[in-house]
């Protein structure tokens, strides 16, 4: 790279008028937001059929949509991920670096001022170019001025420097501009980690208590299977049944206990998972996470209230830190654009010089120098043009990704309410099929005391009321799982 720099006298009040005034130009493309389309209604893009269309509130949204669950322990879970997760202390530490990152750039709009000063001791040499203009004007003296003037000196010089670049054709505007992107990308990834632990907090504890649920209800078809074993095991030490009866009774059991452990492995994943959102130790929330008797089928249903389709861009931080990209990388490409162009400088310095300690404050060792400089780029080997068409492409892929963003959000938002669609019908079914089990536990306990029937036929119909009652409750918690993926996708 090569560059001229100009010295120049120093401008008059026009002049300067006319550098401030250049100043506010800014080179290279203006940001504008691209035109996204949205639907009319949250039901109105949809690839599912007809059937999974989930009615949806538009007229509020619920930002803290956990809360009507009532279970206070969900909500101080909640408060203390927020303020303890690693994940958001990291983003909050990043957003905190892009403001930092801001400052730096802003600084080089203002006057850069140092303060100089050295103390040097020095001895010119008796053959140094200098020494030619002796033999020019006093060839006869040559050996004593040469003398004098190679014998050692000690130089003191204090002052200050100063200097103002004119932003002639905005290249630190638009390095602002994108700075001003990157906070607010900083920012929407706070938000959007800030959700996500949000979501994972209420989805462990739904799966926590879901588990602990099961749990109940298999210990309650174990003692189940446990009675019909003991009365098989009495029939046929009685005579009225073969020991396959007994056997077939004992292979239940079996499978009933089976059933307990990965329950019990999906109870401790859950807790460790709050344990490490909330930046806890393996083992503190064992006893604050204990059965409370609670499954999720006992938290009330809130209505999908979800705010007009048309706030969802405004609203999801990931579309926010994808158009801050985008943002930024227009902003870039002026800074590029910037870059061809002559950069013009206004310096100007103060100081004192003297190589006798005496008169080095004395007025009369002062020295000073005003004046702007213009640094030109000439011929860099095509490196200013290819930074630039490479800002360009950064422009395009960051708008690509951000079209990926809006799209992506869209088919999430589809996928959540159809699956939270699908499971509600399944809930209804699952419901319907306890509510016949119990009907059949209900009939037969009747046929047992009416003699009609033996134990056995009411232990087994009680071991198919709990196997039903689990099936539900499996679908209620899968329920709340879909609907926490549903606030998710709409970024609340």
């Amino acid at each position: 790279m090569t560059r001229k720099t100009l010295m120049m006298r120093t401008p008059n009040p026009i002049e300067l008028a006319l550098i401030l005034a250049l100043a506010g130009c800014a080179a290279g493309p203006d940001y504008h937001r691209p035109q996204t389309p949205a639907p009319d209604d949250w039901r109105a893009w949809r690839s599912g059929a007809d059937a999974l269309a989930v009615p949806v509130v538009e007229s509020g949204l619920e930002t803290d949509w956990w809360k009507p669950f009532g279970d206070p322990l969900l909500d101080r879970l909640v408060e203390r991920a927020r303020a303890a997760s690693p994940d958001v202390r990291t983003a909050a530490l990043r957003f905190a670096q892009s403001r930092v990152q801001r400052s730096t750039v802003a600084a080089q709009r203002g006057v850069q001022v140092d303060a100089v000063g050295s103390l040097d001791r020095q001895r010119q040499s008796e053959h140094a170019v200098s020494t030619r203009l002796i033999d020019v004007l006093s060839p006869a003296r040559h050996d004593e001025l040469v003398g004098v003037l190679s014998e050692p000196v000690t130089v003191y010089q204090a002052g200050f420097d100063a200097s103002w670049e004119a932003d002639l054709w905005g290249r630190v505007a638009r390095q602002l501009e994108a700075a001003d992107a990157r906070i607010a990308g900083s920012r929407a990834e706070l938000q959007q980690v800030t959700l996500s632990v949000t979501a994972e907090v209420v989805r462990n504890y739904v799966e926590l208590r879901a588990a602990q649920q099961q749990l109940r209800l298999g210990r309650a078809r174990v003692a189940a299977a446990g009675e019909a074993l003991q009365l098989a095991q009495a029939r046929v030490a009685g005579g009225l049944d073969d020991s396959g009866v007994a056997e077939r009774r004992r292979a239940q059991l079996a499978d009933a206990e089976a059933a307990l452990p990965p329950w019990l492995a999906r109870e401790a994943q859950a807790i460790n998972q709050l344990t490490l959102l909330l930046g806890e130790r393996p083992g503190a929330l064992r006893t604050e996470l204990a059965d409370n008797g609670r499954g999720p089928g006992d938290w009330p249903r809130p209505d999908l209230a979800l705010g007009v389709p048309s706030a969802l861009l405004q609203r999801r931080p990931d579309i926010g830190a994808a158009e801050a990209r985008l943002q930024a990388a227009v902003a870039e490409v002026g800074v590029a654009v910037a870059d061809l162009y002559p950069r013009l400088t206004i310096g100007a310095r103060f100081g004192l010089d003297s190589y006798q300690a005496g008169q080095f404050g004395d007025w009369g060792s002062r020295e000073w120098s005003i004046g702007p400089s213009l640094t030109l780029p000439l011929f860099d080997q095509g490196r200013r043009r290819s930074t630039i068409t490479l800002r360009k492409l950064e422009q395009q892929e960051a708008a690509v990704a951000y079209q990926q963003s809006v799209l992506g959000a869209w088919h999430d938002v589809d996928r959540a309410l159809a699956r939270y669609a699908a499971e509600q019908q399944r809930r209804v079914q699952l419901a319907r099929t306890e509510a016949a089990r119990r009907d059949e536990l209900t009939l037969a306990q009747a046929r047992q005391t009416g003699g009609m029937t033996d134990f056995l036929t009411v232990l087994d119909a009680r071991s198919a009321q709990l196997q039903a009652q689990g099936a539900r409750a499996d679908s209620e918690a899968q329920l709340l799982l879909d609907l926490v993926a549903v606030y998710k996708s709409v970024g609340v």
